[in-house]
């Protein structure tokens, strides 16, 4: 079905021909995604988070 796409933007071509000519660049993005995204999240701080929120009123301005 890949095949059937007509259009192909620069940008794609550009970065096709170019991992295609540096194919250690796919190493290196693997590598550099595992610093910033392929993590593991500590659960412990995001349900302090969620515990320390403040239940907003649904009209703000209302007076009390």
């Amino acid at each position: 079905m890949a095949q059937d796409i007509e259009y192909v933007s620069e940008f794609t071509k550009f970065m096709t021909e170019f991992l295609d000519r540096n194919p250690e660049q796919k190493t290196q993005q693997v590598k550099n995604r595992s610093t910033w995204w392929d993590r593991e999240l500590d659960r412990e701080i995001y349900d302090g988070f969620d515990k320390a929120k403040i239940k907003q009123k649904s009209y703000v301005y209302q007076p009390d």
